[in-house]
């Protein structure tokens, strides 16, 4: 493939940043009224909250081999496809747990049923658009590549928390539903009409040994991961408990500082290398933390969002660039389904974990216990061979 120059590799990547967009929209609607739906109207527990927010990383944990499999050997396109339409099948799952009028524990089931496909979706979906993103752009622009996913992805939370919540006091979780289930079929209609990028050939490696070259980078990936999603599944119960209005705005400012910071400093992983960019990242997530845990009103706790997500922004990015960097073309799937795996695996660990810490000792803790794993993804990071943490060849 020829060599690209950065605007024509930005052009290229918007539409997958729009593709990704309306399909995460999925994630997005739903995350702050679903634990209020599980708590308040279902009425469970901080556990069993967790628990629910949990097992869509957790299928997704468990699908993301399946996923690199399809992409790498069937193409990125037809992954990205199913992964749309699963989404839109999630969001319909939903649904039933409230146009059917269940009791408690049936409609807690479909939640956990829906979360589940969700996951297999989002699996399909985030690891085919990376792979089909990069294999667009080159290799050079991975990281780039990267930046717009997350863009996409977290202005779909950021602007998903405020308008679900209003679509919740609008028609209750039944219309966020209904909403979620119809902009990943837009999605799935752009993918279908996108030039496909076609499967590398060559001997592949096996998929835990992917894993084996890229494990460094994702444990450090999951470490920091663990604050984000303890902010998002614990912040609208946080602020309820204390009577403070504007949780939803919590995402939305996490969100916005996100995309500000990817937009602004987005060029800097591929340019500088991810260890000196996660150095500096990684303590002000943790730092935005700690606001969290210690915040005496909403605006202060508004402010730790935002300061969270300007911190995890380019940690996903500056680890991913190096993680793409040690498999051949033909592992490129796999590898960003393994590396994307990590993220799961802070997930999948954050609800019950933070749960259990927020049920003993009050939601503000599970914000310090957050913080704690931030701290270790810094000392991870740290350990790593900097002769590692090096830029993308041109290529």
């Amino acid at each position: 493939m020829a060599p690209v120059s950065g605007g024509e590799a930005t052009r290229r990547l918007l539409p997958f940043a729009l593709m990704v967009f309306l399909g995460y929209l999925t994630v997005g609607l739903p995350l702050a009224v679903l634990p209020v739906e599980v708590h308040d109207v279902l009425g469970f527990g901080p556990v069993t909250v967790g628990w629910v927010m949990a097992v869509q990383s957790i299928t997704t944990l468990l699908t993301r081999q399946f996923g690199g499999m399809v992409t790498d050997t069937r193409g990125p396109r037809p992954a990205v496809l199913a992964g749309t339409l699963l989404c839109a099948a999630a969001s319909l799952v939903y649904g039933a747990s409230v146009w059917a009028r269940c009791p408690p524990a049936p409609a807690l089931a479909l939640l956990i049923a829906g979360r589940a496909v969700l996951g297999l979706g989002e699996s399909l979906l985030i690891t085919g658009v990376l792979a089909w993103a990069i294999g667009t752009v080159g290799p050079r622009y991975a990281g780039r590549a990267m930046v717009w996913v997350g863009i996409a992805m977290f202005g779909a939370i950021g602007i998903g928390g405020p308008l679900g919540t209003a679509l919740m006091r609008m028609g209750g979780f039944g219309q966020v539903a209904l909403a979620a289930s119809i902009l990943p079929l837009l999605a799935c209609a752009q993918a279908a009409g996108m030039p496909p990028v076609a499967p590398h050939h060559g001997r592949r490696l096996a998929f835990f040994r992917v894993v084996g070259l890229i494990w460094p980078y994702g444990v450090s990936l999951a470490l920091s991961t663990v604050g984000f999603g303890t902010m998002f599944a614990f912040l609208g119960l946080d602020y309820a408990a204390r009577g403070w209005p504007g949780a939803p705005f919590g995402l939305t400012a996490f969100g916005i500082a996100y995309i500000a910071a990817r937009l602004v400093f987005g060029g800097l992983p591929d340019r500088l290398g991810g260890r000196r960019v996660a150095v500096a990242t990684i303590p002000l997530q943790t730092a935005g933390l700690v606001v969290l845990w210690l915040a005496p009103s909403p605006w202060i706790a508004l402010a730790g969002c935002a300061i969270v997500g300007a911190g995890y922004s380019l940690t996903f990015p500056a680890l991913g660039v190096e993680a793409a960097r040690h498999v051949p073309p033909q592992n490129r799937g796999a590898a960003m389904g393994a590396y994307v795996a990590f993220v799961d695996i802070g997930l999948g660990l954050t609800g019950p974990l933070a749960g259990a810490v927020a049920g003993r000792f009050g939601y503000p803790a599970a914000f310090l216990f957050a913080a704690g794993a931030s701290a270790w993804a810094l000392i991870s990071v740290l350990r790593l061979p900097a002769a590692q943490m090096v830029g993308h060849p041109e290529t």
